[in-house]
């Protein structure tokens, strides 16, 4: 989305402190840091946008918009198909390699009539090889707030379920559960007690979602932003290694805990 980003997500990347990366193809910088990218121990996959409109691509829908579309029947293939190829396309030419994994800016990878057309495009242009998909079933997740649950729980409702169902129907991967759902704010001690519940709620397999970047100057950022940054602050802090150890955990790449079928 922007160089501030990137470079939270690659200074992590350095550390190992994530296992993914999920990127806007056709975002402002994803061309200048792509190759960067490359040289970390992490999942690059596509962050498939209808909602920002990332890069000028037009038209996007305001998320409540596509929900409702979506949940009505009114999403026209064509207008979907059409995205999710421009930003494959993307993705390839400039990374250099198909995505290992795909999910959804705001979730609208799962959404009715979203999540069937990615199924099929991905089929047809991967065959055996293809991308993970993010799954955001919820874990049970004690302590981290009725409002934190019960954000969690409406995303995994949005498709979670169905998602689950093609993936298992079909063989693919996809992560266990899915953590890290909050409201975006609270600054670095309120996200450090969060992280200390998700790492006590996860599993073998389970997804935690972050959303890292570097500080910004005054002014230049907005809430969202400044706790980004707060997050960043907290997924570098030297601590990490001792909280991870402490939960017996480690931060791993799902494709390699979840290889591609044997063809």
């Amino acid at each position: 989305m922007n160089r501030a980003i990137d470079a939270g997500i690659l200074d992590l990347a350095r550390a190992g402190r994530l296992g993914a990366a999920s990127c806007m193809s056709l975002g402002p910088s994803f061309a200048e840091h792509a190759a960067a990218l490359r040289e970390m121990d992490v999942d690059a996959g596509l962050h498939f946008d209808l909602t920002e409109g990332v890069g000028g691509q037009a038209p996007a829908v305001a998320l409540k918009t596509l929900i409702g579309r979506a949940y009505t029947a009114r999403l026209a293939p064509a207008w979907v198909n059409g995205h999710l190829e421009r930003q494959l396309d993307a993705f390839e030419r400039i990374y250099g390699a198909a995505p290992a994994y795909l999910d959804g800016h705001q979730h609208v990878h799962q959404l009715p009539g979203v999540l069937s057309r990615v199924i099929e495009m991905l089929e047809r242009r991967y065959g055996a090889r293809k991308p993970w998909l993010r799954c955001t079933l919820p874990r049970s997740q004690p302590g981290v707030g009725l409002a934190n649950a019960f954000k969690a729980q409406v995303i995994g409702a949005l498709g979670g379920h169905a998602l689950s169902r093609a993936v298992r129907r079909r063989g693919w991967r996809s992560n266990e559960r899915f953590l890290g759902v909050y409201g975006l704010s609270g600054g670095a001690e309120h996200y450090a007690q969060l992280l200390g519940r998700w790492f006590d709620a996860a599993r073998d397999g389970d997804l935690m979602m972050c959303h890292p970047a570097h500080a910004v100057a005054s002014g230049e950022g907005d809430a969202l932003m400044q706790q980004r940054a707060a997050e960043f602050e907290v997924l570098s802090s030297e601590d990490m290694p001792r909280w991870l150890s402490a939960s017996g955990l480690r931060v791993e790449r799902l494709s390699r805990i979840r290889p591609e079928p044997t063809r």
